[in-house]
């Protein structure tokens, strides 16, 4: 079953259940995927994101809500951010296993091995092929750092 099908399904159980938090959080995935299918019609896909755009999506998601989550807590809106939380909840729910960082470490190495990157040049190449492989288990933000570590040995 697709990502796609998977969270539309979801979504019709949150709605049968009234898991209002759920359903809520579900609507906003759907609506940034029909944002993006918006977006790739605009740029002449016609089929609309594939899983993998979906799972970046997702990944943007998390990334928001945990900020929004951290600014809401220093302002003493815990509130506000237990909401976000939950949200996160639910989103990661679609997402893959996170690696953890000792496996990014270890397919980082493979990575640049399999490429032959050898300088600080190659660091675009690698980045690419990770994001291909490990989209929604890797938080590429963070794994730029160990890329460019890597290559400058």
């Amino acid at each position: 079953m697709s990502l796609r099908n998977e969270i539309n399904s979801a979504l019709k159980e949150a709605m049968k259940e009234k898991a209002q938090l759920r359903l809520s959080t579900l609507r906003l995935i759907t609506a940034a995927i029909k944002d993006r299918d918006i977006s790739a019609r605009a740029e002449g896909v016609e089929e609309g994101v594939d899983d993998s755009e979906i799972l970046g999506i997702l990944g943007k998601m998390t990334r928001q809500r945990q900020e929004s989550a951290k600014t809401y807590e220093e302002a003493g809106r815990l509130d506000l951010s237990e909401r976000e939380l939950s949200e996160i909840q639910v989103i990661e729910y679609f997402l893959p296993r996170q690696l953890n960082s000792e496996e990014i470490e270890i397919e980082v190495t493979k990575v640049i091995d399999e490429q032959g990157a050898s300088s600080i040049r190659d660091m675009g190449r690698v980045m690419a092929c990770l994001k291909e492989r490990f989209t929604g288990q890797m938080d590429f933000g963070s794994v730029g750092p160990i890329v460019k570590r890597k290559l400058s040995n």
